[in-house]
């Protein structure tokens, strides 16, 4: 699934590409034949396509590539920069035990670099792996375009599986640098969980005889309390965000604010991104999930939005939850509503005021229909057919009831609310009250008001 930290990765990979008027290019890493299924790259795609991530090349599926890839390793094989290795499972645990038991780093010892096989058979029913040979001497040294200088002894690097199986299936440190040279790619941004592999990518590049990429390395995204991040943090596929009520501008603008940033600049357009991002201001630290604010930023956008955009998206939310959009027309109770909402289901769960099934809880009209607010009520509901039933006037009746009756506004408002809606809370009475219309509220009050007096 495409989660948050791919996601942003994703976002800072296309907005840098915009940005300097490159070219963005989606591949899908599918050589992992176990983890790689049709529905995980569709959930990839729907995803970039929800996020508006737009891609000028692809998808380029690696399992299509598979000739091209045997073709390199017959080249590496031949010019003795790698070899097969015939070593069992079994035999690798045992090195690797070994070692740890002498207190050594786990890694390859080379048994099967020519030099150290020579004269040995390759045993019967192993199918060899291939590995690459990497440098004895020297270091690896690059330039991060975020983390700025590294280097890494080839020392600490062990001869790195290549390709497996019969088929010679290449691995993913190996298939992405025979990509990135075919492709063309000039610039890799990725998390910095890869950081360890990109030494042993530039020896394979060195190999081939081809010009290195620039390399940048992006900040790990933790959670809340400091730790990485999870799924009870918001580690979940981008499309759950989706399913939850956030608009695709809002979670777009919150993780490209996650760990860059221009300024105090908080709520920005794609295109002011575009115009400004760059990798000078990517923090090297890690950034710090934080749902509150993707639910204020979330917020703001939904009270920019479309009316009718909203109404379209939240309509099948009111469904979901048994409501029928039936009376008031969706885009009027949504323009009331947006202003309270945080996500398109809380829009839905308050929509439900005008769409839901109608019932008011008898212990709640005993507690609120009572005394000076009761013959209040009464009084709303008398006048209230000689009225015009539009906001203004209804609200100028309210105000001549409370000074009637010697109330303040909440002592009929609430007991109102309650007959009508049910609710102790809503928007302003005045606004639910015309949106419901003249004759719904009216028979809600004769009802609620026979309940109480009763």
């Amino acid at each position: 699934m495409l989660h948050l930290g791919t996601a942003r990765t994703a976002l800072f990979s296309w907005a840098y590409a915009r940005h300097f008027g490159g070219q963005f290019i989606l591949r899908i890493e599918d050589t992992d034949r176990a983890r790689s299924t049709e529905e995980a790259v569709r959930v990839i795609m729907d995803s970039m396509h929800w996020l508006g991530l737009d891609y000028d090349e692809g998808p380029i599926r690696q399992t299509e590539r598979l000739p091209r890839y045997r073709e390199v390793i017959e080249r590496l094989l031949a010019e003795g920069k790698a070899y097969r290795c015939y070593a069992t499972v079994e035999e690798l645990e045992a090195m690797r035990q070994q070692q740890m038991a002498r207190n050594e780093k786990p890694r390859y010892d080379g048994r099967w670099r020519p030099e150290n096989a020579r004269g040995r058979t390759p045993p019967a029913g192993v199918n060899a792996v291939i590995r690459f040979r990497n440098p004895d001497e020297g270091e690896v040294a690059w330039n991060d375009l975020v983390k700025g200088p590294i280097s890494v002894s080839n020392t600490e690097l062990d001869d790195l599986v290549i390709a497996r199986g019969a088929d010679l299936v290449p691995t993913y440190n190996f298939a992405v640098v025979v990509d990135d040279i075919d492709m063309r790619i000039t610039h890799v941004l990725r998390g910095d969980d890869h950081v360890n592999n990109t030494p042993r990518q530039i020896n394979i590049y060195h190999a081939l005889g081809a010009s290195l990429p620039a390399f940048g390395h992006l900040p790990m995204i933790l959670g809340p309390d400091g730790q990485k991040l999870s799924k009870r943090h918001g580690a979940v596929s981008v499309l759950q965000y989706d399913e939850d009520g956030f608009l695709p501008e809002a979670l777009f603008n919150y993780l490209a604010r996650l760990g860059w940033s221009h300024g105090d600049a908080e709520k920005f357009t794609r295109e002011q991104l575009i115009e400004w991002f760059d990798l000078d201001h990517v923090n090297r630290a890690p950034a710090q999930y934080n749902l509150d604010k993707l639910l204020w930023l979330n917020g703001e956008y939904l009270k920019e939005a479309d009316d009718a955009r909203l109404a379209k998206l939240v309509a099948p939310r009111i469904a979901q939850r048994g409501g029928r959009v039936a009376g008031p027309a969706l885009e009027a109770v949504v323009a009331l509503l947006k202003q309270r909402a945080r996500t398109l289901n809380e829009l839905a769960d308050e929509a439900m005021l005008f769409y839901g099934p109608h019932g008011v809880d008898a212990a709640l009209l005993r507690q609120h229909l009572t005394g000076k607010s009761l013959d209040a009520v009464r009084a709303f509901a008398a006048r209230a057919s000689a009225v015009a039933w539009e906001r203004a006037a209804l609200s100028a009746l309210l105000k001549q009831l409370v000074g009637e009756f010697g109330l303040r506004m909440p002592q009929l408002a609430v007991p109102l609310r309650v007959a009508v809606t049910g609710r102790t809370q809503t928007p302003s009475i005045d606004a639910v009250l015309e949106l419901i219309g003249r004759d719904a509220v009216l028979e809600r009050l004769r009802d609620a008001l026979a309940r109480a007096g009763s």
